[in-house]
C-alpha cells in the first residue's frame, strides 16, 4: 500500500483535546489543564492519563482530582468595565493585581477577548468559551474598537485626518484610523480614535509619532458592544439572543460561530438571524428568504459625550442586556 493511500485510509481524529474539554468545564485554563494531566491528576476511562495529546468525546469518562468532570456550561459573554491598574492575565509573575482577581465572586471561570494594558480602562469582553474568544479577537471580523484618549500636547484635526490612510512607524505599517479631535483642556487634548486592528500599544505608538503623550486611555466600544454607563469594576452578562445576533457578522460560509448549548434558546429569535434556505423540492411560487446581511460595525459617534470631571459619560446604546449599539 502506498503512503498516499495510507493517508487516505486514516480517519481524522475524533472529538477534541482532553485539555480543552477540561478547560471548557471551568476547571482550569487549557495550559493549566495540560499541566494537571502531566502531573497524573486526570484519569480517562478509569486509567491515569499522562499525555494531553489525546482526543475525547462525550462518551469518555474524565475524572480530575477524584471528581467527575462536570458538563461544559453554555456559551456566555460579559461586558466588564476594567479599572486602570489591573493586568489582563490569569497569573502575573510580578504579583500585580489582575482583572480576574477583581471580578465579582459569583462569576464562573472566564477568559478575556484580547487584552487591555495595565493603565488602560474601559470595555473588556469576557467569556467562558475559548473558541468564541479566539473568533472575536480576529481583525478579520471587521469589528471596530473605539477609544477616548487624553494626551499631553496639541494637534490639529488636519494631521489627524491623515491617519485615515494609515501610518508607518519604525517600519511597521498600521491600518486606517478614524481620529477626531474633541477638545483641548489645559495642556491636554481629548481625542476619539476608531480602528479595527487592535495591535499592542497601538494608540500610544501612533499618537507618540504625532508628538502626543497619552496619559489616559479608555476603550468605549468593541464591535457592536458599548461601555455605556456600566459602573467601573462591574460586569454585565450579554443575553444569548444578543450573542447570536452579534456573531452573525462572523459568518464564513459554514454558518455562525458555534455556541455551546446549541443555537436554540427560549429567548425570542432576533431580527436579521439567518433563515433556513429553501429545499430543492420546495413548493414553487414561494418567496426565497432574504439573505441575512452582516451587522455593520459601529461607526463614529455623532456628538461627543458630555464630560464630567474628565470621566466619560457615554449614553446607554439601545435597550436590554448586552448594551448593543
Amino acid at each position: 500500500m502506498s503512503k498516499d493511500q495510507s493517508r487516505k485510509d486514516q480517519k481524522p481524529a475524533r472529538g477534541e483535546r482532553i485539555a480543552k474539554r477540561i478547560a471548557d468545564a471551568g476547571i482550569a485554563s487549557r495550559r493549566d489543564a495540560e499541566a494537571m494531566i502531566l502531573a497524573g491528576r486526570v484519569t480517562l476511562n478509569g486509567e491515569v492519563q499522562r499525555s494531553p495529546a489525546v482526543n475525547v468525546t462525550h462518551r469518555d469518562s474524565i475524572v480530575v482530582d477524584g471528581k467527575p468532570l462536570p458538563k461544559p456550561d453554555r456559551t456566555r459573554l460579559w461586558l466588564y468595565h476594567k479599572p486602570a491598574g489591573l493586568v489582563t492575565t490569569a497569573r502575573d509573575p510580578e504579583k500585580r493585581p489582575t482583572v480576574f482577581e477583581a471580578l465579582p465572586k459569583d462569576m464562573p471561570r472566564v477568559i478575556s477577548v484580547g487584552r487591555l494594558d495595565i493603565n488602560t480602562e474601559g470595555l473588556l469582553l469576557l467569556t467562558n468559551d475559548g473558541g468564541l474568544a479566539r473568533a472575536l479577537e480576529l481583525p478579520s471580523t471587521g469589528w471596530l474598537r473605539r477609544y477616548r484618549v487624553r494626551a499631553f500636547g496639541t494637534i490639529e484635526q488636519k494631521r489627524l485626518d491623515d491617519l485615515a490612510q494609515g501610518i508607518t512607524i519604525e517600519g511597521e505599517r498600521f491600518g486606517p484610523i478614524d481620529a477626531e479631535l474633541e477638545r483641548v483642556q489645559g495642556g491636554n487634548t481629548w481625542l476619539t480614535l476608531t480602528f479595527a486592528e487592535g495591535r499592542n500599544r497601538e494608540v500610544k505608538r501612533v499618537l507618540g509619532a504625532l508628538g502626543l503623550k497619552v496619559n489616559r486611555l479608555i476603550r468605549t466600544d468593541y464591535g457592536p458592544f458599548t461601555l455605556g454607563d456600566l459602573e467601573r469594576g462591574t460586569a454585565e452578562e450579554v443575553s444569548r439572543a444578543d450573542i447570536m445576533t452579534a456573531t452573525t457578522v462572523l459568518r464564513s460560509g459554514k454558518g455562525p460561530v458555534r455556541l455551546r448549548g446549541g443555537t436554540r434558546t427560549d429567548e425570542a429569535k432576533p431580527e436579521g438571524w439567518a433563515k433556513p434556505k429553501p429545499k430543492p423540492n420546495a413548493r414553487p411560487g414561494g418567496k426565497r428568504p432574504a439573505k441575512a446581511q452582516p451587522a455593520k460595525p459601529a461607526g463614529r459617534a455623532g456628538k461627543p459625550a458630555e464630560k464630567r470631571n474628565e470621566r466619560p459619560d457615554n449614553k446607554r446604546g439601545g435597550h436590554g442586556a448586552g448594551r448593543r449599539r
